[in-house]
Formats: structure tokens, sequence, C-alpha cells
């Protein structure tokens, strides 16, 4: 196993990563404000539909935009059935799951895209209405940096996203565990009737972890067709927002830590692949194709066990809606 075969590798691991890692970092703080967010395939799927779109019609920048814009939306969605109705959460992901998948699959469906595109940039030759891939975010290398053996191709030779999401990381974890503002957002997840004592509105913390929420996971799906899988393919997500839950479990609700998690899940899909070069899996692909959502289905599973959740500490009141009244 040579170092031109392990550098590719860590490569993309950091660069599908990089979808885990943004997709966690809204979530880890709409759990911590004791929101389940399963709506996060959903969303994703709507980011990643927006996001071709709206890059064919005006480019990277404004994609991601308008992407986070939707994906906002649907936050507000989700804080508005789980926080002032108080309907069941994981029931309420679901529906938003299912919500997100039709919609982004009927936006981007080839007619339906190019009536958009059309009111959108009516200038626009026909041939970039018929296209079924979007325009890659470019490369930029850093220098001298992008030389170092392993590391170098690892971090610092990918498009400005994973850049922007590795930085993300840090400064949201300083954010939750060193300011009042993250504090206040812990203590609505450990016992929001407290929280309320305190004069902490509880309900306006979960609407506002719960778009962001949202943000963060319709930027993963943006990432996903712009940095990683530039062509579209109705279901493109493929399970990685309920693959991000499970990521936030082994995480234990960190920012920080969700770094590695990102990479090691990057780095399972990757392998995947890999692996079958080497006679691993090759004559039953499914087997190690499975293998990330075998992961997601235990850990979540583990969820349930109220012993479990006390052992890794997880937010009290995660997935229980608040009543003022009691």
């Amino acid at each position: 196993m040579s170092i031109e075969w392990i550098e590719p590798v860590l490569a993309s691991t950091t660069s599908i990563g990089v979808v885990y890692l943004l997709g966690s970092l809204g979530e880890i703080y709409a759990e911590r404000s004791g929101v389940l967010n399963l709506g996060l395939e959903g969303i994703m799927a709507i980011g990643a539909a927006i996001s071709f779109i709206i890059t064919i019609a005006w480019g990277h920048a404004l994609a991601f935009l308008v992407a986070s814009v939707f994906g906002m939306l649907m936050g507000f969605l989700l804080a508005f059935f789980t926080v002032s109705l108080r309907l069941n959460q994981i029931a309420v992901g679901l529906a938003i799951t299912m919500l997100g998948s039709g919609l982004s699959g009927f936006i981007a469906f080839p007619t339906t895209r190019k009536t958009i595109l059309q009111f959108l940039n009516p200038e626009l030759p026909s041939t970039a209405l018929e296209i079924q891939s979007a325009p890659m975010l470019p490369s930029v290398p850093l220098p001298f940096l992008k030389e170092i053996p392993i590391v170098g191709p690892m971090f610092f030779n990918h498009n400005i996203a994973v850049y922007i999401a590795l930085m993300l990381a840090p400064m949201m974890w300083f954010l939750l565990f060193r300011t009042s503002i993250g504090l206040k957002i812990r203590s609505v997840g450990e016992n929001p009737g407290m929280a309320d004592a305190l004069g902490i509105n509880v309900f306006r913390i979960r609407y506002f972890t719960c778009m962001l929420s949202g943000v963060f996971s319709a930027l993963a799906g943006a990432y996903l067709m712009l940095g990683f899988q530039p062509f579209w393919i109705e279901g493109m997500t493929g399970g990685r927002g309920f693959i991000t839950l499970s990521l936030i479990i082994l995480s234990t609700w960190s920012p920080l830590r969700a770094i590695f998690g990102s990479l090691l899940f990057g780095g399972i899909e990757v392998l995947q692949y890999r692996l079958q070069l080497f006679g691993l899996g090759a004559t039953s692909p499914q087997f190690v194709l499975m293998l990330p959502y075998a992961i997601a289905v235990i850990t979540l599973s583990l969820l349930s066990l109220e012993s479990f959740r006390k052992r890794i500490s997880a937010p009290a009141a995660l997935a229980k809606p608040y009543y003022r009244e009691e």
C-alpha cells in the first residue's frame, strides 16, 4: 500500500466528511436545546436540489445562500410543529424527511427545473436548461501546506467550503461551551423548566436552534451537490442525514468531536469502494455498502435506552416537549 494510494483516499475522506460535518453542526445545537431533528435527510435533499438549480441560474454563492434560506424555513416548520404545537418530534421529523425528499425530486425534475430556470434567468442558453450536472466548486489549494505528505492533500487541497466548515466547528464549539448563549442553549436542553424559571425563553431558544439546524442541513446538501457529487440524482443524499444523526451521538454532542466523527464516516464511505480493489467484499459488495447504515441503526437504537442516554450524557430533555403550565 503506497502513499499514492493513501493520499487520494484521505483527500476523499475529508471531502465527503464535510457533508456529515455541516449537517451535524446545526443538529448538535438543536439537540442540545432538546429538539431531535429527524428531518435532516429531507432538508439535505432540498438543499441539494435548490443549489443545483440556483448554481445554473446565478452561480455558487447565491446557491448556498438560497439553499440556507430554504433550510431555515424547513427548520422553522419543524419548530412550529414540535415547539409550539408540541407534536411528537420523531413523527414530525420523518414527515419533514418525506416532504423534503418529494419536493426536491419535484423541483429538480427536468420539466419543472427547466420552467424554474427560465423564470429565474430568461437569458440562459437552451443547453443550460437541459444539463444534468452543476459546475463544481473550484479547488483552492493552499500554497506550501498542500505539499505536506498525507496532511497536505487531506486538509489543504480542497475548495473553500471545506476550509470554512473545518473552521466553523471550533468556533461553534466555543460558542456552545464558552459563552452565555451556549449556556442558555444547554440549560434548555437539560432542564427547560428551570431555565424558564430563570428567565430564559425556552421557545425562542428552540426556534433558533431548529432554524440553525435547518440552515446547516441545507448547506450540507448544497455542498454534496456542488463540492462532491455535481450531477443530480433523485435520492442522492442516500441516507446521509440519518448517518449524521448517529455521528452526533458518537461525538457526544460536541462540535469538535464531530470533526473526527465526520472523518470516520467519510472514511468508511470511501473505503466501501476501495476495499473491493483488495478483494474485501468483492463477492458480497452489499455487505460493505451497508456498514455505515448499520452503525447508524445501532447507535439510534441505543439512544432509545435510558441507561445508554445517561451513560453518554445525552441532553436530559432531548425529544421531550416543554409545557410551561406543568
